[in-house]
Parts: C-alpha cells; structure tokens; sequence
C-alpha cells in the first residue's frame, strides 16, 4: 500500500571549491579568484578524452575535468602545435575546475591557458579513479536534491528511523527515551532529507539546530552535551518511516503486518508503519521492534507469514474478523 508523494524535488545545489579542497588536501596551482567564490554546481566528473581528440559535441563545462595519466601521454603523442590547440579546445570551453591527478607537472601552454580563460587548475598526489570514486560520492551528498521535513531522526539498531505526526504527539520524547536506551539521534524538528541515489534517502540536520531537541515543559536541551558524543550522528540512511497518530477507536489498525505499507519520499520508496499514540504505550519499545521487524524483513523474513504457515494456511489466505482474533491470541 502507499502513502501520498511527500516533498518535491529541490533546485539545483552549490559547493564551493574552497571546501572541495579542503576536503581532499588538494593543491592549488592556479584559481583566477579565491577559492570560496568558485562553486561547483554538478555531481558529475569527467574524463575529457574526446574534447582532446576534437570532439566537444557532448561536453559539458560544469563537470568537474580529471587529467590523469592517460591524458598526458595522449596529449604528448601529439606534434607540439596540436597539443598546444588540443589543450586550449578544453580550456576555452571553461570548466568548472580541471584536476590534475598522480602529482603530474602541468604541459607547456596548460597554466596559460588556464589564465587566459580564467579556468581552476587544483591537483592530487592521488590516482585518477581513486580521486573521481571519491569526489563523485562527495559531490553526490553535496549536490543532492533535498527538502525539510518536519519530524525526528534517529538510528535504532542501525535502522534509520524517520518518525514523523503532528505537533505534541510525542515525538521528541520518544527520541529522548531512545537516546536513554543507547540509540543515536540524527535530528530533531527539522529533517533535511537528501536523494542521495535512485534508491537512497539521506537525512541529517539544518547546521543551526543540530543535536538540540525541544522537550514542552522543560525547553531546549543539547542531546550531545547531555548524553555524550555516542548519543548523537551526523547523517543516516532513512531505512522506514514511522508514524505517531492519536488512537482512534473507530479506526482499524493493522494487527497482522502481512503487507507492507510505503511513503513515497523524493519519488523513493520507504516502508511505513502507522503507531497508534494512547496512554500506557511504550513507544520507545515498539520503534524499537519495528526497526528490528523491518531489517527482518529485508532479510526475508515475515512473521506474520511463518504464522499462517504453522496455522496450515496459504499466503494467499484472506483471513476472516473473527480469525484474527484467534491468532492473536494463539
């Protein structure tokens, strides 16, 4: 079953170069300003070997331009003329930044073309495709698209778990019963929520608020200053969603778990389970067994199935009012 769309996809993202370099110790050989005004806008790295053969058909300036090895000793196969003209064919198409890779010197004519079209020329000691797996995971986090949403992040037994309801249902006090049970939290109020991949959803939070938690009656506390540095993550994979709502006796709730429910976040499938709120609930507990019930299911396993397996009763079984009663109390 699914849930509505939650978020939209977000515009476009920067990083900029001075944090890129800072990231990976890059050296800088030349920059035509100074590295914080210079920003990177896309996930993508390229290998520029077609443009240095004359093929600039496809070539897209805001990729971040690796020269390694093979560039080099492709360039230097060349008569002197056309290296030059093969250089400047990938510098006048301006780049974003060119990478130079394995500590190599820069070709004659490279740093005054660099100059000439005001293109960033920064440099590695690393090899070229252990510098680009990196930079593209990095890139891919940076850039992601994203959007807030209001609800708390926490990692319980290395699920992440989204817990999202209304105001005062009971969420913060939740993350801090988890907290006290030897769990991690993410973020508290505000989830930034990132499409990491196709398939991924990472969430972390805003810079400004990270680690605090608002608890009514009492205020804003520090979850990091208050439990320790173990208490508390940077980011984490969103594995299931789970969603806090006041009993409702008219309602019927889900008491089998036979399918699975899903929220579609950034047009990624998540698993939903729906926990009613009412007095006398631990609810630090039941998120702690629906973190543990999701990673069993992704393992393959289904309880409710191994049940009306022992019962003598096919998957395909649409059980009756009346029998699931029994089974609960089996």
């Amino acid at each position: 079953m699914y849930k509505g769309e939650v978020g939209t996809l977000a515009s476009k993202y920067s990083v900029s170069l001075e944090k890129i370099i800072n990231e990976f110790g890059l050296e800088t050989i030349y920059l035509p300003c100074d590295a914080s005004e210079l920003s990177i806008t896309s996930q993508e790295v390229n290998r520029p070997g077609l443009i240095l053969a004359g093929n600039d058909k496809y070539f897209d300036p805001a990729r971040v331009q690796y020269l390694g090895f093979s560039e080099f000793e492709f360039i230097k196969s060349m008569e002197k003329q056309q290296q030059l003209e093969s250089i400047e064919r990938l510098f006048s198409k301006q780049p974003s930044v060119v990478i130079i890779t394995r500590s190599l010197e820069p070709l004659d004519g490279m740093i005054e073309c660099a100059k000439k079209y005001q293109v960033p020329v920064i440099r590695t000691a690393e090899a070229t495709s252990a510098s680009m797996s990196t930079l593209i995971y990095f890139l891919g986090t940076a850039l992601a698209p994203r959007i807030t949403r209001h609800g708390v992040l926490v990692e319980v037994y290395g699920e992440g778990v989204l817990i999202v309801g209304d105001s005062g249902v009971g969420k913060s006090e939740t993350a801090i019963e988890l907290i006290k049970r030897g769990h991690r939290l993410i973020a508290d109020d505000a989830v930034e929520i990132r499409k990491a991949s196709a398939k991924t959803l990472v969430g972390s939070a805003p810079d400004n608020i990270r680690h605090f938690i608002e608890l009514r009656g009492i205020g804003i506390i520090n979850a990091r200053r208050l439990f320790g540095m173990g208490a508390v993550k940077m980011t984490e994979k969103i594995n299931m969603v789970i969603q806090l709502e006041p009993w409702d006796s008219s309602k019927v709730y889900d008491r089998m778990g036979l399918d699975n429910e899903y929220i579609t976040i950034m047009d990624v499938k998540i698993p939903l389970t729906v926990v009613p709120v009412k007095p006398g609930r631990n609810l630090a507990v039941i998120i702690e067994c629906a973190a543990m019930n999701n990673r069993q299911k992704k393992m393959g396993y289904n309880a409710a199935r191994e049940l009306l397996h022992h019962l003598g009763m096919d998957e395909g079984y649409e059980p009756k009012a009346h029998e699931v009663d029994i089974w609960q109390n089996y």
